[in-house]
């Protein structure tokens, strides 16, 4: 996809809004606005039927009741509400560990940090391979009988690993701890069909899934809602776990992209893009420099996620230069601007230079192969003219 003759590689940052998402959206704009919480007339059950549509949607996507569907504004606010809502109505005052892998999203590792200083809780980190996998014997060596939830993210956002969730949550499960899943970047990369069966708690951003920014959910099992503290207080909606009228269009955008992600050529669309992201790792591997992959191969990796290390070079000299022609990025874009390398690099054993030399490029449903081609070019051009301008500078 270009936008205004930009190459867009940064998919997993955000996704554009698919057509027929946005088509089913337009209508609750206008014609068919109302407040989905108005049981007094007709315009407002139209909309609070389109609303339980797409919670219907979304939940059958996860192989969940559409009652155990929380919209949020994103994943990260349902992150919040899951780990922060149970940490604040604990029940089992011994319980007071978190466990978390040591590659989570920025905002995971920030609720950690706040359940430490003002809950009181402790943290350990589950470290992972070179590939970025969480083992299941490394979890249940962490385990005790103090630990209350354990969090691992079903898809790495910066460098694609696919978690085993089945087998991270039993253990967690057997262990008497909560699991939640950040999903965020996993209804693209994977079926999701039986998530609900395998998790507590699960999170989901429509906007990584080719659907509209601002709107999310949070997966509850239903026996644990009376276990979670909401985070906004108000009219008591959603099942009293998040106050505050729901935006339908935003709603409706998340359920017809949940029904994208659910559709029966789903599957070949994955394999097409796991293909063209293997084109364009090979094609850049081919460049006359030292350029390899990070994190894992094969399956066990989203199929849109290249995370690129270019030995020698600097990944922001790279991304600056191929400005304004391609985007794509460091790594998270929570985190952009923060001066530090990526947390999830150095997890897996790279040195702080050679995750300063790393850049991700998330490829998207329609990216072709005239634009793997392009930025192939682009790259290449950029990375000869560094190599010159280090050499004219070291002469």
């Amino acid at each position: 996809m270009t936008f205004s003759h930009n190459l867009y590689f940064d998919y997993q940052a955000t996704t554009p809004v698919d057509d027929r998402v946005l088509q089913k959206m337009i209508p609750f704009f206008a014609e068919r606005a109302g407040n989905p919480h108005s049981s007094d007339h007709s315009v407002g059950w139209q909309s609070s039927r389109a609303v339980a549509n797409a919670r219907q949607s979304i939940a059958t996507l996860i192989g969940a009741d559409s009652d155990e569907i929380i919209f949020t504004s994103g994943a990260t606010e349902a992150n919040n509400l899951g780990l922060l809502g149970l940490a604040n109505r604990q029940r089992n005052k011994k319980r007071k560990r978190l466990l978390i892998s040591a590659i989570e999203h920025k905002c995971v590792l920030a609720v950690a940090r706040v359940l430490v200083e003002r809950f009181g809780f402790q943290v350990d980190y589950v470290p992972v391979d070179k590939g970025g996998h969480v083992s299941v014997s490394a979890l249940k060596d962490l385990l005790d009988d103090d630990v209350l939830a354990v969090s691992v993210m079903a898809v790495n956002n910066e460098i694609g690993t696919i978690q085993d969730i089945n087998g991270l949550s039993q253990a967690s499960r057997d262990a008497g701890a909560i699991f939640h899943c950040d999903a965020a970047q996993a209804p693209v990369a994977l079926d999701l069909s039986h998530f609900a069966q395998d998790v507590d708690m699960l999170s989901l951003s429509a906007h990584k899934m080719y659907g509209p920014q601002g709107i999310g959910v949070l997966y509850v099992r239903r026996d644990l809602h009376d276990q979670i503290e909401p985070l906004i207080y108000g009219g008591g909606q959603q099942e009293g776990l998040r106050s505050g009228t729901v935006p339908v269009p935003l709603c409706v955008g998340m359920g017809e992209a949940a029904e994208l992600m659910s559709g029966v050529d789903i599957q070949e669309q994955r394999a097409i893009l796991r293909s063209r992201r293997d084109l364009f790792v090979e094609s850049l591997q081919k460049l006359p420099w030292n350029i390899s992959l990070n994190g894992p191969a094969g399956l066990d990796r989203h199929p849109g996620n290249a995370n690129i290390l270019f030995h020698d070079f600097a990944a922001h000299d790279i991304l600056g230069a191929l400005q304004p022609h391609l985007a794509a990025s460091t790594g998270s874009a929570c985190a952009s601007g923060m001066a530090e390398p990526s947390h999830v690099l150095r997890a897996i054993g790279l040195s702080g230079e050679k995750a300063e030399a790393s850049v991700r490029f998330s490829l998207g449903f329609s990216t072709s192969d005239a634009e793997i081609n392009t930025a192939r070019e682009l790259i290449a051009n950029v990375l000869e003219r560094l190599s010159k301008t280090s050499i004219a500078e070291s002469a």
